[in-house]
């Protein structure tokens, strides 16, 4: 039987029903039925779901929310004594398969506890290895960043850290350059390895958590190899075409398991990884499973950005102290003499090991931080709320704020139409006649690169404020001007986005395409046709009734926006912001427009930080 408490929390809606059964699963078959322990697998069962891996039983501030009170009501004692005794509970001082690890101060569920105690002793391993030495290391660089006065060059340090390691981790907002930076790090690689092998090139492969994200990689890299200062020969060896990590391991069908692991590690000598902030802990702790010792990886990612979806902000727990460097004596000495470049002011006599493979870049080339886009990401990442409100209601054109006056205010599907206007008058008025397949084509380009100019983000799925309400709302609006033939259902000039992995057609989750009639070369009549846009320019079209797991995207939510940018982005900010990352979130939303991102609300404070 559940406890009584527990049977409360359910119908407060403080813990989930999925909680509640996992308590009666350790209840039944566990053979639990010490109250305390069940409602506290509830409660670290609970704060999986939203987004931790552990939870802390030491310092637990009381709050409004039922459980976490209770769990500061109870006596520490008594509270180690449960733990200790459970036959469910694993402790440092017993081992075995309990579902439930107490590694003091935290409980966890075994399996985010194995995934921790993987990530670590991978790390460590790639931390202790033997450096990478570069006889010539400062002349290459040189060669690749051309000095400046402007001290240091995060770049520039980033890329000789990342030149001795089997392990770096750059990090840096929207603009730093971290992919540019990246793509140096791989050219200098491939260059010293060139002067010794130059018919065995290093094996490099490049991945990203989503296809989109995977797609705007290889965009980058392939807009800027060609001002690589690198021979020819040596650009032609970093390829330009990056998979999904899922791709990348091998997922194997109606499995949580990878082909490439440990017993089966991946035939790569450079792993890159974009976006890391998407990473979750067990997707984290399969890539470091499946990499050779000898392997060198490089994560990419900013860590203010939104965490996965799933549990584990692993790239934001590694970044920790970032900001200030922590960079120990002689890894300030070595950085001098390998790439001139003074880093004194970071210096920290309390930098960790890990610390010494983390670079943060710093400089925008972007954003103006005093003003605009720049300014809100960065009042919102170190949360100034008063600062803000200034901002959006400033004369800054490229931020701003639209306050409703209700949930269903029309002025938002006016905004939208707006934004939208211009890929649906692309679709009408450059529609190519009865013509060749590059034409199709360039069109079909066309349309999709117009449709990501604009982007509405939402914070909620449910609710007129909320995804699938906006969704609505806004094809109603698009079809009562005459831009799409109807609102709902298939119609010329739906933007879809793939929730799912489907390796089968070769769509990945996150692949946006636009449904157009299109008529090929050899058909008598249009049809319509999903368009997507994949790597090397490649334009595929599905039938609707290929795609079993699409969704609209007049407007998608901040998560699924993660690896993407627009010119234009239009927030919607629900009623009450919901407790979990608001900062990240709105960070995250805010940073994915090039030129204006303006914020929709109701008439009440901006999310309160805190």
């Amino acid at each position: 039987m559940l406890p009584e408490r527990l049977k409360e929390w359910v119908e407060n809606e403080t813990v989930r029903s999925t909680d509640a059964a996992f308590a009666a699963l350790l209840a039944e078959q566990g053979g639990e039925t010490d109250e305390t322990v069940l409602l506290l697998a509830a409660i670290v069962s609970r704060q999986v779901g939203d987004g931790h891996i552990r939870l802390n039983l030491t310092n637990i501030q009381p709050t409004g929310e039922a459980p976490l009170s209770w769990l500061a009501s109870l006596n520490p004692a008594d509270l180690e004594k449960k733990l200790s005794e459970s036959s469910i509970v694993q402790t440092t001082l017993n081992t075995g398969t309990q579902p439930l690890v107490w590694d003091k101060p935290y409980l966890y569920l075994r399996r985010y506890w194995a995934n921790e105690q993987l990530i670590k002793a991978a790390l460590n391993e790639r931390l202790r290895a033997p450096p990478i030495e570069i006889s010539d290391l400062r002349e290459r660089l040189d060669h690749l960043f051309p000095f400046t006065n402007e001290q240091p060059d995060w770049q520039r340090v980033a890329c000789a850290l990342a030149s001795r390691s089997r392990f770096t981790l750059i990090t840096g907002g929207p603009g730093t350059g971290k992919t540019h930076t990246v793509l140096r790090i791989l050219g200098l690689l491939q260059a010293v390895r060139y002067d010794t092998h130059p018919n065995q090139p290093l094996r490099i492969r490049l991945a990203a958590p989503t296809g989109k994200a995977a797609a705007r990689l290889g965009e980058s890299i392939s807009a800027g190899i060609d001002a690589l200062p690198l021979p020819e020969a040596v650009r032609q060896t970093i390829p330009q075409e990056p998979t999904t990590l899922h791709r990348l391991l091998g997922p194997r069908p109606n499995s949580r398991l990878f082909q490439h692991n440990r017993q089966n590690p991946l035939h790569a000598d450079v792993v890159v990884v974009d976006e890391a902030s998407m990473i979750d802990q067990e997707m984290t702790a399969r890539l470091l499973d499946a990499l050779r010792a000898e392997t060198i990886l490089i994560l990419i990612g900013d860590k203010d950005q939104l965490a996965a979806v799933e549990a584990g902000a692993v790239l934001g727990e590694l970044c920790e102290g970032a900001d200030d460097g922590n960079y120990s004596k002689a890894t300030c000495a070595w950085l001098t003499k390998a790439s001139g470049d003074d880093v004194s002011p970071w210096q920290s006599d309390n930098g960790t090991d890990l610390q010494q493979h983390i670079v943060k870049l710093r400089k925008s080339h972007r954003f103006n931080h005093s003003s605009g886009i720049g300014a809100l990401a960065e009042a919102v990442r170190l949360e100034q709320g008063a600062r803000l409100t200034e901002l959006l209601q400033d004369d800054d054109t490229s931020t701003g704020l639209l306050e409703l006056r209700h949930p269903l205010d029309n002025r938002l599907e006016t905004a939208a139409l707006a934004g939208y206007r211009g890929y649906l008058e692309t679709l009408a008025q450059k529609r190519p006649g009865e013509s060749d397949y590059a034409q199709l084509t360039a069109w079909v380009r066309e349309v999709l690169n117009a449709f990501n100019q604009y982007q509405v983000l939402a914070v909620i799925r449910n609710g007129p404020l909320g995804v699938n309400g906006l969704n609505e709302r806004i094809a109603k609006r698009l079809a009562a001007e005459g831009l799409i033939s109807k609102g709902q259902g298939w119609f010329e000039g739906r933007p879809v986005m793939v929730t799912r992995n489907d390796y089968e057609l070769g769509l990945t989750n996150g692949d946006v395409g636009i449904c157009l009639s299109v008529q090929l070369p050899d058909e008598k009549e249009p049809r319509l046709r999903v368009a997507f846009e994949q790597s090397n320019n490649r334009v595929r079209l599905f039938l609707p009734s290929q795609l079993e797991t699409v969704e609209s995207v007049f407007a998608m939510t901040v998560h699924k926006s993660q690896g993407s940018e627009f010119n234009d982005v239009l927030v919607v900010l629900p009623e009450t912001m919901p407790p979990q990352h608001r900062r990240e979130v709105l960070y995250t939303a805010i940073t994915r427009a090039r030129a204006s991102s303006w914020i929709a609300q109701l008439p009440s404070p901006l999310p309160h930080f805190g």
